[in-house]
C-alpha cells in the first residue's frame, strides 16, 4: 500500500483535483484549467497515466491520415509518452517506473500530457468525430 500513499502524496502536493476511482486508480479532473481528465493507474511495477483524446473517426478514408499525424506526433511532438489506440479511442499514454519514482518526474510526466494536448489539438480536431 505504499505506492497508494506516494501517489495520493504527490497528488495532494501538486495541488491537484483528484478522486479515486477503483483499486489503485485516481482520475484526476481539472478541467477548470481548460485540461481533460487524465487517469493515473498503479500496476506494479509502473504508473499509467492516460488521458483521452477522442473517438477514431467511422470514416475508413480518413483514418489512414489521422494515424500518420498521430505518428508523426510521436516522433517529433511528445516529450512523454506516446498516442495509441484504446478500444474505439485515442489515448494519450505515459508509463512510469514506479519503484525509483519521484514527484518531480510525475509532475513532468502529468504537465508534458497536458501541453502536448493543448498544442496537438488544433491538428487533431479536424478528425474528431462531431
Amino acid at each position: 500500500m505504499a505506492g497508494l500513499d506516494k501517489l495520493e502524496t504527490y497528488l495532494m502536493d501538486l495541488g491537484l483535483p483528484y478522486e479515486e476511482v477503483g483499486a489503485n486508480t485516481w482520475l484526476i479532473d481539472d478541467s477548470a484549467n481548460g485540461n481533460p481528465p487524465i487517469i493515473v493507474s498503479l500496476a506494479e511495477p509502473v504508473v499509467v497515466i492516460r488521458a483521452t483524446v477522442m473517438k477514431i473517426p467511422k470514416a475508413a478514408d480518413g483514418n489512414a491520415t489521422l494515424f500518420r499525424e498521430l505518428l508523426s506526433l510521436n516522433g517529433s511532438g511528445l516529450a512523454h509518452g506516446a498516442y495509441a489506440i484504446e478500444g474505439d479511442d485515442i489515448v494519450l499514454i505515459d508509463t512510469l517506473e514506479y519503484g525509483d519514482l519521484d514527484r518531480s518526474e510525475f509532475e513532468a510526466s502529468l504537465d508534458a500530457i497536458s501541453i502536448a494536448l493543448g498544442e496537438h489539438w488544433p491538428r487533431l480536431s479536424q478528425f474528431a468525430v462531431s
